[in-house]
């Protein structure tokens, strides 16, 4: 597992919760915040016990974008269901954690160009070729907003679940300590094989399996 430094810049000023509940789940019965960005889109934070400390007492924190097909309908397209479920779980076990749920479908250029994606997707493009016919970049996802939720729950360092480093850097770059990357592997099937093959090889997501 890598091990990464906080950067310099300054964390930018804590985004308000719009509503907070608790959320009860197989797993573990969360504390659940939403918080509205700019445009009115609404992000969710789910945290469970002290998610405050540093070092090795640094939370567990995933970022995970909104990915209706695979969070909600049970796509074997992606492996975003499967990741979300993990995180969860994991962070159930260990009784403390973050999971911030973007509202940035289809990395980030939404439901419906997601959707013409996979469409070009069955006609042989792999996932980046795709969002880029369709005049996207291949990765249109901005973490601000995470940025913001993170000041507002005071979380300063962390161990990321993630295989983007990308999102490494974004958070770094805010001045989060990133104690560890923690991989987030699962979901593996014949259906999302030239996906997952394709964030390795395109998008540089650091993929132990490949």
């Amino acid at each position: 597992m890598s091990e990464h430094k906080a950067g310099e810049s300054p964390a930018p000023p804590p985004r308000q919760a719009q509503a907070r509940s608790r959320l009860p789940t197989p797993f573990a019965t969360f504390d659940l915040s939403v918080y509205a960005d700019d445009e009115g889109k609404e992000h969710l934070a789910i945290t469970l016990g002290d998610i405050h400390g540093s070092g090795e007492e640094a939370p567990l924190l995933r970022i995970h974008s909104e990915c209706l097909t695979g969070d909600a309908l049970f796509s074997l397209r992606c492996d975003c269901g499967f990741q979300l479920e993990h995180a969860l779980q994991r962070i159930a076990v260990e009784g403390r954690g973050v999971l911030l749920y973007l509202r940035q479908e289809g990395r980030g250029i939404g439901l419906a160009n997601k959707i013409r994606a996979y469409a070009l997707q069955d006609q042989g493009h792999d996932t980046v070729e795709a969002n880029v016919r369709l005049g996207f970049p291949p990765d249109a996802r901005d973490y601000g907003i995470a940025l913001e939720i993170l000041a507002d729950l005071g979380v300063r360092a962390a161990r990321l679940m993630t295989n983007n480093p990308r999102k490494i850097a974004a958070l770094e770059e805010a001045g989060i300590e990133i104690v560890q990357r923690v991989p987030i592997e699962c979901g593996r099937n014949p259906h999302n094989e030239n996906y997952l093959t394709t964030k390795a090889g395109r998008l540089g997501h650091l993929m132990q399996s490949e």
